[in-house]
């Protein structure tokens, strides 16, 4: 293994982990504010469906060298991720949460209907392409597809439902 994809899957993993215990903090908080979760169901198949995506890059990447122009797409991706992140601050979380409370609309949400959902599409295509492992793209691609269909579905109907709105919250 390289120390450039070494830094990059430690990385990966060690962002994801603390994202989870941000999400763990900011869903606690919502809920107390009188915040209800909605599709809670199908989280656990998305966590599990992320986690095999880490999984898929650190057993099969961990021998690659870096694709440095997908690295830079990459670093782009993150600096969209923080500014998703800062708009959101306390109502990022990856459940779906509901509160009564107008939708965010500034920052990325002024352009993109469900930003935080872009850059994990993305992520789930640009990652492995760093490390040349175009069929995990693909793959967990249709995976997270089929996921966001369902997902997506949820959200927009806790949108709709009695005047509530939710966060955009896709991140594992």
């Amino acid at each position: 293994m390289t120390m450039g994809t070494a830094l990059f899957l430690a990385f990966l993993v060690v962002q994801r982990l603390s994202e989870l215990l941000i999400a763990r903090r900011n869903t606690a908080r919502l809920l107390a504010r009188g915040a209800r979760e909605v599709g809670a169901g199908h989280y656990p198949v998305m966590v599990a469906l992320h986690t095999a995506w880490v999984l898929a890059l650190i057993l099969f990447g961990w021998s690659q060298p870096l694709h440095m122009g997908w690295l830079a797409v990459y670093a782009v991706l993150q600096v969209f991720r923080v500014w998703i992140l800062g708009t959101l601050g306390s109502r990022w979380t990856t459940r779906i949460i509901v509160i009564d409370e107008p939708l965010v609309a500034r920052g990325p949400f002024r352009f993109i209907p469900h930003p935080n959902y872009t850059l994990v599409v993305a992520e789930i295509i640009v990652a492995p392409l760093v490390l040349g492992l175009t069929w995990v793209a693909v793959v967990f691609t249709l995976l997270n597809a089929a996921m966001l269909y369902h997902r997506i579905g949820v959200e927009d109907g806790a949108l709709r439902g009695k005047g509530r709105h939710a966060t955009d919250a896709a991140r594992v």
